[in-house]
């Protein structure tokens, strides 16, 4: 079983050629690759599975799974 979790987007930079992104989940902020959603954004959600963000979401959607 898999477990992705939403976060929100706070910082967009490249790493190495990457697209990478700083990415707050309630309090704590992580680095995830954004390779595979290459249309997010600062302020967007995005579901994140070990460090890599799979899928945008919206704030509901987010709220939702906290």
């Amino acid at each position: 079983m898999c477990l992705a979790v939403p976060g929100r987007i706070v910082e967009v930079f490249a790493d190495h050629g990457l697209r990478m992104a700083r990415v707050d989940f309630g309090g704590t902020v992580k680095k995830a690759c954004l390779e595979h959603v290459p249309e997010a954004g600062v302020g967007d959600y995005v579901l994140v599975h070990v460090g890599f963000a799979l899928a945008r979401v919206d704030a509901e959607e987010a709220a939702r799974t906290y």
